[in-house]
């Protein structure tokens, strides 16, 4: 029986967290705004505006005319698809034989796995690593280092420890090798956790800049947030975009930058909400079972 206290409670919950989802909001919205107002409206609210009275989409026709930000944002899709797709691989043909009790050498594998959780070469043998491969100043520098995530390994990892054995046992008595299971009885049965672990891995690589900066001197190799950095830094934005400065004269700074911002954020805004349905079940059964 629901009682008055209860619905007390649960109304106070729903304001709290109707809220909390407008705190997380407001500053995209305020971005995607600032973006579209006009310049004068901009300075007749002290740069401060919620609502505007007029939408003009100037500042992305400014952006999307210059090749530096669609040749950023083609660097970066190509780094997110190929790094994203390589993670899946890898970690998946990591985690399966592991997630087996009969794997030869588990324990020991898995601690030195573990390991890595807890202690890393550090920066500047991780650069001198990158160099002697020759992947410096390569897309590839952005996209081999980190290929498995020791958190994402353990969460697939934990999955596929949950699926139920008699369905692997029943392919092998039907003639089914280690591989032949793993692609036509795991895989389908992973949805979920592969869609999960690939957000993971996809958004992760999405607002990557660090390797950018690190190991990526070319800016025509730069990816679109290494961008974003460098017109904040700049005060010349029509410099770093190489834009026509009579034109950008009549944009303020910030609102170019917001709508840079806007279009580097919208991709994996968008993505998003194909993917939630299998988010939530993968992150829970990958974190709960086994």
């Amino acid at each position: 029986m629901v009682t008055k206290t209860d619905r007390i409670v649960d109304g106070a919950l729903y304001v709290f967290l109707g809220l909390f989802a407008l705190s997380t909001l407001f500053p995209l919205y305020f971005v995607v705004v600032m973006s579209i107002t006009p310049y004068t409206e901009v300075l007749r609210n002290g740069g401060f505006v919620i609502w505007p009275s007029a939408v003009t989409l100037e500042a992305y026709e400014q952006i999307l005319a210059s090749a530096r930000i669609p040749d950023a944002l083609r660097i970066t899709l190509i780094v997110t698809i190929v790094a994203t797709a390589i993670n899946l691989i890898v970690t998946t043909l990591l985690a399966y034989p592991l997630s087996k009790k009969s794997t030869p050498g588990r324990n020991g594998i898995l601690l030195a796995i573990i390991f890595t959780m807890l202690f890393n070469g550090g920066l500047i043998p991780t650069y001198m690593v990158i160099r002697e491969l020759g992947l410096y100043n390569t897309i590839w520098a952005m996209i081999i280092p980190g290929t498995v995530s020791t958190f994402n390994f353990l969460i697939m990892k934990t999955y596929f420890e949950g699926l139920p054995q008699e369905i692997e046992e029943a392919a092998r008595i039907d003639g089914c090798g280690e591989i032949a299971t793993l692609w036509r009885i795991v895989l389908p049965l992973s949805a979920p956790i592969l869609a999960t672990i690939g957000l993971f891995y996809g958004v992760g690589h999405w607002n990557e800049y660090f390797k950018g900066i690190m190991y990526v001197s070319d800016k025509d190799l730069a990816p679109i947030q290494v961008v974003l950095r460098n017109m904040i830094q700049t005060p010349s934005v029509s410099q770093e975009l190489s834009l026509n400065a009579s034109k950008v004269a009549q944009l303020p700074p910030e609102t170019i930058k917001m709508a840079t911002v806007t279009v580097a954020i919208m991709p994996i805004v968008l993505v998003y909400p194909f993917l939630q349905k299998y988010f939530t079940k993968g992150v829970m059964i990958g974190a709960i079972k086994g």
